[in-house]
């Protein structure tokens, strides 16, 4: 499977780290160079600077024609922008954009696009294992609708472990 994730942050190093050791073919790209050591040294994938957010780099950068887009960087305006064109310009049918605000998280996901709301997630298993009331319904991962909706099928996993030495 080909995999193609934007920014290389914790999440986005992790990801891409987790695919390549399952043996896919893993594209990573963000805007600052330094944001690659992040990779382990033997890292089999490959690492490109490029502009999330500008479909031709994104194009140059091998995006076009990838199973799986991650838009992972820390800006949600620059994850739904790449998530757009990923999934209009580019075609790629499972696309997934991370997004902070549980609001725009939603505004979001009504347009059409897949979003992954850690806020979300984390309230959620936070409310989860403390015993909390929490509302299940609001999810931390939300698939997209409309005309783009078949293509994503996500769940969240609010399952938090905490242990001890």
């Amino acid at each position: 499977m080909r995999a193609f994730i934007a920014g290389c942050g914790r999440t986005g190093a992790g990801l891409a780290e987790q695919l390549a050791e399952a043996g896919h073919e893993v594209t990573i790209i963000d805007t600052n160079s330094e944001a690659f050591n992040r990779l382990d040294h033997g890292f089999p994938g490959r690492a490109l600077r490029a502009d999330v957010t500008d479909e031709d780099q994104l194009r140059r950068a091998g995006a076009e024609g990838v199973d799986l887009f991650f838009a992972l960087t820390e800006g949600d305006n620059r994850n739904i922008l790449a998530a757009q064109s990923a999934t209009e310009s580019l075609g790629i049918e499972r696309v997934v954009a991370k997004v902070n605000d549980p609001v725009r998280a939603e505004a979001y996901r009504a347009l059409g696009l897949a979003t992954l709301c850690r806020t979300r997630i984390l309230a959620d298993a936070l409310a989860t294992w403390s015993g909390l009331p929490h509302d299940p319904g609001a999810e931390g991962v939300a698939p997209a609708t409309g005309h783009h909706g078949e293509h994503a099928d996500m769940t969240a996993d609010a399952s938090l472990t905490v242990g001890g030495r």
